[in-house]
């Protein structure tokens, strides 16, 4: 399209809703969103603490957390499913797990599901979750890829004494 034509159909685009702010008045004021209040800047009210780094390679990992869901009809087990960054973007690259707190002393139980684009939790009941992945796929024969959408099952066995599991399963779905 040539920038002349180009400028001319923005101009009509634009013209098209020229009456919107004259619109605005027909709606009654009880009706119309109220702005936000603006918060007032803090101030200080102690001497300020410098904070180092954490030495503790542990924690480069929790820092690549990118999606986090709790899974909240598990009783009284706290268990989430989340992403990490890390693996090539290209090909997917949202390690996918699922993790069940234990106990202050032994932390979180967690588990690797996948590597994909994406997930969400369709449902979820005691001892299950129920997922809808995206994926990468490269055809092998072109080199080329494409991407998909699969459903995943994620299921434990709920323990009596309220212990983390010691496994979990991972059952395609439709």
């Amino acid at each position: 399209m040539k920038p002349v034509t180009f400028l001319i159909a923005l101009l009509g685009l634009a013209a098209c809703d020229a009456q919107v702010e004259s619109r605005k008045e027909a709606v009654p004021a009880a009706e119309r969103a109220a702005p936000a209040p603006a918060a007032a800047p803090l101030t200080a009210a102690g001497p300020a603490a410098t904070v180092q780094p954490d030495a503790d390679e542990g924690q480069q990992w929790a820092a690549s957390v990118v999606e986090l869901t709790p899974l909240t009809h598990q009783g009284d087990r706290t268990v989430k499913m989340f992403g990490t960054a890390g693996g090539d973007p290209a090909m997917n690259g949202l390690y996918t797990h699922v993790a069940f707190f234990d106990s202050p002393a032994e932390g979180w139980r967690v588990f690797r599901i996948g590597d994909f684009l994406d997930y969400r939790v369709l449902s979820e009941s005691p001892g299950r979750v129920d997922l809808e992945i995206d994926e990468s796929v490269m055809d092998e024969a072109t080199g080329n890829i494409g991407s998909r959408k699969r459903r995943l099952i994620v299921g434990w066995a709920l323990a009596t004494d309220g212990s983390a599991p010691a496994t979990v399963t991972v059952t395609p779905a439709r």
